[in-house]
């Protein structure tokens, strides 16, 4: 299905991504209507109705591949992985959304063997594009309705940790005491706070040389900034420093934390 640095595929996924990114604005346009699930985490009908859309797409895509989607699964709708399998958060950064500062992305990520090979992450609001997979990482920016245009996209790499005060990015809605403690346990330039998935984009291009998360999150809303940070050159490990793996049901999908880094100092 896929081969090395497949921009082809890539391509294919920006594009969904895109096409979601449209649905999500022309909802936003129309006015927001939020409402809390089970698990206390807020979901709009823009969520449901980009995960209507992306999931089918991906099937059409790869056919017989599995898609562990956010909301699908917050129905209770249960898939098993596999050893190759997609995952889907439609609509990362709910609470940004809703507050309408524009740092809610989609993410979509094709793990393999419990590593996430390929990731989009997409920006609707601010029209910015993070891709990346098999060693090649790319930042774009492009509207909704644009054409995806993969020879257009601007490689980026993370860039080598300084060897004195570094850069750092943390959520802007949900920090935590151990995550604020292992941060001050670091030289700190600037910190910058930002939502959603974005944060893996700036480590990506080199904008920032870490990102902790101590606090947990979900596969679908580490997964594709996962494949863009180690194709960029950089790390997403556990907070122990043990590999950081895909498709737990057993765990509901829950990821205890991780540290992302860029390239150490040389």
């Amino acid at each position: 299905m896929t081969a090395p640095a497949d921009l082809t595929f890539l391509a294919a996924l920006a594009r969904i991504a895109l096409d979601a990114g449209a649905v999500i604005r022309r909802i936003e346009a129309n006015g927001i209507h939020a409402r809390e699930k089970a698990d206390a985490s807020v979901v709009t009908d823009a969520d449901e109705a980009a995960e209507a859309l992306i999931c089918p797409a991906l099937r059409t895509l790869a056919p017989g591949t599995p898609i562990i989607a956010e909301e699908a699964v917050a129905a209770g709708g249960g898939v098993a992985p596999g050893r190759r399998f997609f995952l889907v958060d439609p609509l990362d950064g709910t609470r940004e959304f809703v507050s309408g500062n524009g740092e809610y992305t989609v993410n979509i990520a094709l793990v393999e063997d419990g590593t996430p090979r390929y990731g989009i992450i997409y920006a609707p609001a601010k029209g910015l594009l993070y891709a990346g997979g098999d060693g090649a990482a790319f930042k774009a920016l492009r509207a909704p309705e644009d054409a995806v245009v993969p020879e257009s996209w601007t490689p980026i790499h993370c860039r080598l940790r300084p060897a004195g005060p570094i850069r750092v990015c943390a959520s802007r809605s949900h920090s935590d005491p151990s995550t604020s403690a292992f941060i001050g346990g670091f030289e700190v330039e600037d910190c910058v706070n930002a939502g959603s998935a974005l944060k893996f984009g700036l480590l990506a291009e080199g904008a920032v040389d870490l990102y902790p998360r101590l606090s947990p999150v979900m596969e679908w809303d580490s997964a594709a900034g996962h494949a863009i940070v180690v194709a960029a050159g950089g790390s997403v490990r556990r907070p122990d420093g043990s590999p950081l793996t895909y498709g737990h049901p057993e765990n509901d999908f829950r990821v205890n934390g991780f540290i992302a880094e860029g390239r150490p100092v040389a």
